[in-house]
């Protein structure tokens, strides 16, 4: 069999790996000469922690079983099972933290509540002032920046795969087949878009209005830390933001503890991993309205700052990079992903949101099984 698959981020460069994997050939498509999406704009966590429970979190767990057998094959990808901690302060985010240890799931995620003085056996790192810290074992990392190059090379080692750098796929013509911006025609026994935010263009053509949505954040990194941040943090805004903490106990934290007005205008929650280089990944806002604006303020980096800070109990270090970037999120958010048949032998997969990275193994091997691979 031979697959065409659309797009080099995550999803489509994952979406490669199973064809290849099942013995196919590959054509893969990118306008770019790499990707440049959220792919690499982010935290590269293998977030299991915060995922609603049922099919999401399956696929979490699925994706983490894979990216664990995948980064042991790449060990570029920097695949490392460092878990997460959450620390709380005060009655009513311990609440939450608790609740979520009652949940029929906590220990499949891995949960566990520590002590001030456990979390830091932990994560010595973490000499601020907390009451207690959320630990799941289950999250990882990998590091996104390099993560589609040295899947690449792996896949390129196979024979069976060729990348098509600096093409846009412009049209769908017949079956199975796509034409680019170059005037070539690929044809294949199936045809996988994964065109990540970019919805507009050939999606709306073959697809009408998905029912996906764009969304932006802003992200930063600093230098190293000098020292190991031995795992991913989030602070208790986090439960505010993920399925999993939904809990009466949430509730009460919503009406009796106002969120930072910082936190509160951008969306906020901090999420911070250590890269191998040694620097922190540090975010995030959300943007939903459209248009987006078309620069970074300053307001978010400075609470995230200050929160962090108060974790490490010392100045972060210096602020090296700040961007932004968009992704596509299902307008369902208990949707995993948008996954259509748009075409004859041609399917649409977008719509992760701030999942892509984590599920993105798991999305691919279902549509392998789900097209008969």
């Amino acid at each position: 069999m031979k697959v065409i698959v659309v797009g080099a981020g995550v999803v489509g460069t994952m979406h490669a790996w199973q064809a290849v994997e099942r013995g196919h050939e590959v054509v893969h498509i990118e306008r770019e000469a790499e990707a440049r999406g959220a792919s690499l704009r982010n935290f590269g966590q293998i977030w299991v922690s915060g995922r609603a429970g049922g099919e999401e979190l399956d696929t979490a767990l699925r994706a983490r079983e894979l990216w664990e057998g995948i980064g042991a094959r790449v060990p570029k990808l920097g695949f490392r099972a460092i878990g997460s901690l959450t620390p709380v302060r005060g009655a009513l985010e311990l609440g939450v933290a608790e609740a979520a240890l009652a949940r029929p799931d906590a220990a499949a995620r891995g949960y566990e509540l520590l002590t001030p003085a456990e979390a830091r056996e932990v994560n010595p790192a973490l000499r601020g002032a907390f009451d207690a810290a959320l630990w799941c074992e289950r999250d990882a990392a990998v590091e996104p920046r390099p993560a589609q190059l040295a899947l690449r090379e792996a896949l390129l080692a196979s024979g069976r795969y060729t990348f098509r750098p600096g093409r846009e796929v412009r049209e769908v013509v017949g079956e199975n087949a796509v034409r680019d911006d170059h005037g070539d025609t690929h044809t294949g026994d199936a045809v996988v878009l994964c065109p990540g935010a970019w919805l507009s263009g050939l999606v709306r053509e073959v697809a009408g209005e998905v029912p996906v949505r764009r969304v932006r954040l802003q992200m930063m990194q600093t230098d190293p830390l000098g020292e190991a941040l031995t795992t991913s943090v989030a602070d208790a805004d986090s439960f505010r933001y993920y399925p999993a903490y939904r809990s009466p106990a949430l509730d009460a934290l919503a009406a009796g503890q106002a969120q930072d007005p910082t936190a509160a205008a951008h969306r906020m929650q901090l999420l911070m991993v250590q890269r191998l280089d040694g620097g922190l990944t540090i975010g995030d806002t959300h943007e939903y309205e459209h248009p987006f604006a078309f620069d970074t303020v300053e307001d978010p980096y400075e609470h995230l700052t200050r929160v962090v800070e108060s974790f490490l109990g010392r100045p972060l270090p210096r602020v090296r990079r700040r961007w932004a970037g968009v992704y596509a999120q299902c307008t369902d958010t208990t949707r995993v992903v948008h996954r259509q048949q748009v075409r004859d032998g041609v399917w649409l997969v977008t719509g992760p949101g701030g999942r892509g990275m984590t599920c993105s193994p798991a999305i691919a091997e279902t549509t392998a099984n789900e097209l008969g691979w």
